[in-house]
């Protein structure tokens, strides 16, 4: 019962921290589960038991001028995990 507890109270915060995607769904930035320090452990586990899944694309910034799709080049291709998109049903 203590251990059902415990994964309530992560599921909790987890939605606290979260925000709507355009999926339906919720998303959690990764700066934001680090910044739960000890707790963060037990957030990615709850996020991996449903079915959450990593995202590592970055937000597309405008061009601007002849060159500016060759200034956000390197940001696209980093491919480090940035925000982790749970689907709706993960809170049911």
């Amino acid at each position: 019962m203590e251990a059902e507890a415990q994964t309530d109270a992560v599921g909790a915060l987890v939605k606290r921290l979260a925000r709507p995607h355009v999926s339906g769904g919720m998303v959690i930035e990764r700066s934001v589960i680090l910044a739960e320090g000890t707790g963060s452990a037990a957030i990615l586990t709850w996020i991996s038991d449903h079915d959450g899944v990593a995202d590592s694309t970055v937000a597309t910034a405008r061009s601007s001028g002849l060159h500016g799709s060759r200034a956000n080049a390197g940001a696209e291709a980093s491919g480090a995990i940035r925000r982790f998109v749970l689907p709706a049903r993960a809170f049911d």
